[in-house]
């Protein structure tokens, strides 16, 4: 794949007993925020922003993650946006609707 920047949402849904959903979420995102992957935490998603190699690998660390700690099970929502010939940015897709305060 190429070395363009691509971007990603992940949701993480824990389907667990064993504590509060938002816990496992929480240490979800702390491998996020570990990484080197530009990210930004919204309500519903977080979206990532890198290169392919990077995001891929960090989506799969998340996971890894998750069932290394014992989460017993989750369901990973994906969207990735990928363009074949140049970077693809959030800041493209959003900027425009930004509030200025």
């Amino acid at each position: 794949m190429h070395n363009y920047i691509i971007n990603a949402s992940i949701q993480i849904i824990p389907v667990v007993t064993d504590k509060h959903p938002y816990e496992w979420v929480d240490e979800a995102i702390a491998i996020i925020q570990a990484s080197n992957v530009k990210y930004e935490v919204g309500a519903f998603s977080t979206v990532l922003e890198g290169t392919y190699e990077e995001v891929m690998k960090l989506i799969h660390d998340v996971n890894e993650f998750l069932y290394s700690r014992g989460c017993s099970e989750w369901i990973s929502n994906l969207q990735i946006q990928i363009r074949s010939n140049g970077d693809i940015t959030g800041a493209e897709k959003t900027d425009k609707f930004a509030v200025n305060n």
